[in-house]
């Protein structure tokens, strides 16, 4: 059976253009992973970039793998044939160095079960001098690696254009020095960005909290994360173009970061500061992505924050080709954007309020006023769009009842607003329940408890059943809570996370937390002391730990937090 998967792999191939193979034996394997299906793997940038820095060194050859769809997975499963890698169909676990790209929690099962299709031991400690040295990176690796430490050699902390070739660098050389992998560790260890979970130990207190973080003699104190100062040094762009992906998109990266500070957004703090390429070359990616003719997919924190993007938009109509958004903030998006996002197709004009009080946007700091929203209505309206959505959450710090009624009064009200003017289309509401994350003001606090949210989700259905056209979709809650523990989780959850696999995968976390002798509500539940040491506080993202706290304070009086501006130095990012 092993040539039906490898034929399954070639024919996917086929599919594909800009990959790249190297003939055996001039250059050292990367296997780079994504720990879900091809689909959504290759609709995700950070593959590209990555793929794309590690094939232009002289030295590497990367090649990809993904979590294989259902048929394919029940096959490996059945005969026993090892993962392979898309370009050469090699089995995973030959692979010298395995890299994975993780950017959701709920991955982690993945990532477990991958490495056991590929016949990798899952455990760092067991494996010998002769096995891969797995590292991961992406969002999931920068804020807390410490739930996946018991699996990973080293994580990526911050951005792999300004740490991987370093990180490699220092590889080569420790392998052509014949180091130990103990030894091979501690040289990677001292790579700016790089942190190599086995150099430190992490002690509890009687009452399991986390009281001391000891690094090994030699190991960094600080594992400061990296970020790309110029981003038109690194042009982020499609690289691999198939079909086969969610919005079958060709990708370009405008800009990297946000400074809106929304409170609730780990990407908002982490990825400071906002950064944003010069229109010169993105209309040189533009014009590289003619030959393909697929729609430009523009990507970043929020694309109406561009300084240029009337003229961005109008070059891409100009080129004679359409264009989709990953996201758009209501109070600055313009008409010219809107128009030719209708002129490209669009149906739906999505926004992301977050919350449908004023009050609680201003615990939040979201900076989005009722008039925005109504403001964006009026100009999807006017370019013919007639469908609108609304990115909501529930169960956010300080909420109570009439800001849950609030989002159902603020539905209505937009419902009336576009029946008014003509629409009949639809409004979607998609709420899902907030999950406090590290690094941001919120780390301190417990996550709503279920029964609460269940109710919140029950008062807005029920507020809106019978007015027609209006659509509620929301995350399941018992979904949430795992990645509300994996989020701000500690080293003991990797054990979980190992057990959980054994006995099935996510389904058995309840089990697995149970056996490991650990309760939920401890990482849920509890609102954390002022002092608290953090898991993750040997991670240095710029600023201290006394910037959220004060952010925090902010948020109990609902003060608001000004966007970054040039010469800013309130949270320490900029001056480093």
């Amino acid at each position: 059976m092993a040539w039906n998967l490898k034929a399954e792999l070639r024919r996917q191939l086929e599919q594909e253009q800009g990959y790249v193979i190297y003939p055996a034996g001039g250059r050292e394997r990367f296997a780079l992973v994504y720990p879900n299906s091809y689909h959504v793997g290759m609709s995700n940038l950070g593959i590209h970039i990555i793929y794309e820095l590690l094939n232009r060194r002289p030295d590497t050859a990367c090649e990809r793998l993904f979590l294989p769809e259902k048929k394919s997975l029940e096959r490996y499963e059945r005969t026993g044939t090892p993962l392979m890698s898309l370009e050469t169909q090699t089995p995973l676990f030959r692979f010298p160095v395995i890299g994975f790209a993780v950017s959701f929690e709920m991955d982690y099962f993945h990532i477990m079960k991958i490495l056991a299709l590929g016949h990798v031991k899952l455990r760092a400690a067991e494996r010998g001098e002769q096995e891969p040295l797995l590292i991961a990176g992406g969002p999931c690796a920068t804020f807390n690696p410490e739930p996946l430490s018991l699996i990973f050699d080293a994580f990526i902390i911050g951005e792999g254009e300004a740490i991987l070739p370093a990180f490699l660098d220092a590889y080569y050389a420790a392998k052509a020095d014949g180091l130990p992998r103990r030894e091979l560790l501690k040289r990677i260890a001292g790579v700016p960005g790089v942190y190599v979970p086995s150099l430190y130990e992490h002690c509890y207190g009687e009452d399991g909290t986390l009281q001391r973080i000891s690094a090994a003699e030699g190991a960094p104190e600080r594992i400061t994360r990296q970020w790309v100062r110029d981003l038109d040094d690194y042009p982020a762009h499609t690289v691999i173009v198939t079909e086969h992906t969610e919005f079958d998109l060709y990708l370009i990266e405008t800009a990297r970061g946000c400074g809106r500070h929304c409170r609730f957004c780990m990407a908002g703090y982490c990825f400071r500061r906002p950064r944003n390429r010069s229109l010169s070359v993105i209309r040189q990616e533009v014009r590289e992505a003619l030959r393909y003719g697929k729609r430009i997919g523009l990507m970043g924190a929020a694309i109406s924050d561009y300084p240029e993007i009337d003229a961005l938009c109008k070059s891409i109509l100009g080129e004679g080709l359409s264009m989709s958004v990953a996201s758009f903030r209501a109070d600055s998006v313009t008409k010219e954007l809107v128009d030719s996002l209708a002129a490209s197709g669009l149906k739906t004009l999505t926004m992301a309020p977050e919350a449908g009080s004023a009050r609680m946007r201003a615990v939040i700091n979201k900076g989005i006023e009722e008039k925005h929203l109504f403001t964006a209505v009026d100009l999807g309206l006017a370019a013919g769009i007639r469908n609108f959505r609304l990115y909501l959450m529930i169960g956010l710090p300080f909420e109570a009842r009439e800001d849950i009624e609030a989002i159902a009064s603020l539905a209505d009200r937009l419902k009336d607003y576009m029946e008014e003017h003509g629409s009949r289309g639809t409004l979607t509401l998609s709420i899902n329940p907030f999950v406090p994350k590290p690094f941001t003001p919120f780390q301190w606090l417990p996550m709503a408890e279920k029964h609460d949210v269940e109710a919140a989700l029950k008062i807005i259905r029920a507020r809106l059943k019978r007015r027609g056209n209006i659509d509620i979709v929301a995350e399941s809650p018992k979904e949430a809570y795992i990645q509300g523990v994996l989020a701000r989780g500690d080293r003991r959850m990797a054990e979980v996370l190992l057990r959980a696999h054994e006995h099935g995968g996510s389904k058995a976390f309840r089990r697995a937390m149970k056996e490991c002798g650990l309760d939920a509500s401890f990482y849920l539940s509890r609102r954390r002391e002022p002092g608290e040491l953090f898991p993750w506080d040997r991670l240095d993202m710029g600023f201290p730990k006394s910037y959220l706290y004060g952010e925090l304070e902010k948020a109990k009086q609902m003060q608001a937090t000004v966007a970054c501006f040039d010469g800013c130095r309130r949270c320490g990012v900029c001056s480093s």
